[in-house]
C-alpha cells in the first residue's frame, strides 16, 4: 500500500497489533503466575482479592459510563440528532453507544459561525452525570432566541431604525415565529416560572454601550440549525435598507 493514506493505515494497523500482542502477553503472564501459585492454595484467595480490587478500578469508568447511558435513555438530556453543548464541546449528536457519545462538531476553534467543522468529538457517557448539558433542540421547544446588533449614533432616527429591523425580521419570519412563541408560552405555563413578557413578533430595543454609541438590537426566535443562515440573510437585508437612508441611520465611521 502506497501513498500518505496507505502509510497512515499501516501505522494504525501496527499500533493496534502491538496493543493486541501486549494484551495477550499480559494474559499469558497472569496464567503462568496462577499455575505457579496453584500448588499453595492458601495464596489464591489473596490473589483473587487483589485481582478484584484492580479489576474494580479498571472497570470503574466503563461501568459509570454504562450507568450514564441508562440515564440518557431514561431522562433524555439529549438524543441522536440534537444539537448540544457539554463539557466545552458543541455539536450534533450522531451516536449514543453503551459507553460513549459522538458529536459532529459545529463551530469550534477554527470557525466563527455555526457551520460543521468536520471534526468528530467523542466523550464518555459518564460526563452527563456531573456536567451541565445545553440542549438547543429540546423536544418540547426546539428553538432558540437569537439577536442582531448594530451600533448607531444617538442622533439617528431610532423609530426608523427600529422599523426597518423589525420589518425585515417579520418579512423573513412570517407567522412562523408567532406559532413558536405560542408553543414557548405553553411550555412556561406548565412550570412554576412566572409568566414572562414574550412577544410574538421580532422586537427591537436599544442599549447604551461603552463607545458612545447606541446598540440597536433585534431579538427573534429561530431554529438553532438555521440560526447562522438566518442571521446572514437578515443582516444583509437590514443593512441594504438602512444604508439607503444615511441621514436617518448613522453608523460609526472608522478611519
Amino acid at each position: 500500500m502506497t501513498g500518505t493514506n496507505g502509510r497512515s493505515l499501516s501505522n494504525v494497523i501496527l499500533f493496534n497489533l502491538r496493543l493486541i500482542i501486549k494484551l495477550v502477553s499480559i494474559i499469558l503472564i497472569i496464567l503462568v503466575f496462577l499455575s505457579a501459585i496453584s500448588e499453595t492454595w492458601y495464596t489464591v484467595p489473596i490473589f483473587l482479592g487483589l485481582f478484584s480490587v484492580l479489576l474494580g478500578f479498571a472497570l470503574q469508568t466503563p461501568m459509570t459510563s454504562f450507568v450514564g447511558w441508562i440515564y440518557i435513555l431514561a431522562r433524555m438530556p439529549y438524543r441522536v440528532g440534537d444539537r448540544i453543548k457539554i463539557a466545552g464541546a458543541t455539536g450534533d449528536v450522531i451516536d449514543v453507544s453503551y459507553f460513549d457519545t459522538t458529536l459532529w462538531e459545529f463551530g469550534g476553534q477554527y470557525l466563527s459561525t455555526d457551520h460543521p467543522s468536520g471534526r468528530v468529538i467523542k466523550f464518555p457517557n459518564s460526563t452527563v452525570l456531573n456536567t451541565p448539558v445545553y440542549n438547543y433542540s429540546w423536544p418540547l421547544f426546539p428553538y432558540i432566541w437569537d439577536e442582531i446588533k448594530f451600533n448607531v449614533a444617538y442622533d439617528s432616527d431610532l423609530d426608523f431604525v427600529a422599523g426597518i429591523m423589525t420589518g425585515v425580521a417579520k418579512e423573513e419570519m412570517g407567522d412562523v415565529m408567532a406559532g413558536r412563541v405560542r408553543a414557548y408560552r405553553s411550555v412556561l405555563d406548565k412550570t412554576p416560572v412566572d409568566q414572562l413578557e414574550v412577544r410574538e413578533e421580532p422586537t427591537v430595543f436599544f442599549r447604551v454601550n461603552e463607545n458612545a454609541w447606541l446598540d440597536a438590537i433585534v431579538r427573534y426566535l429561530v431554529d438553532p440549525k438555521e440560526a447562522g443562515h438566518m442571521k446572514t440573510v437578515l443582516i444583509r437585508k437590514m443593512l441594504l435598507k438602512l444604508n439607503a437612508e444615511p441621514d436617518r441611520a448613522l453608523f460609526p465611521k472608522w478611519r
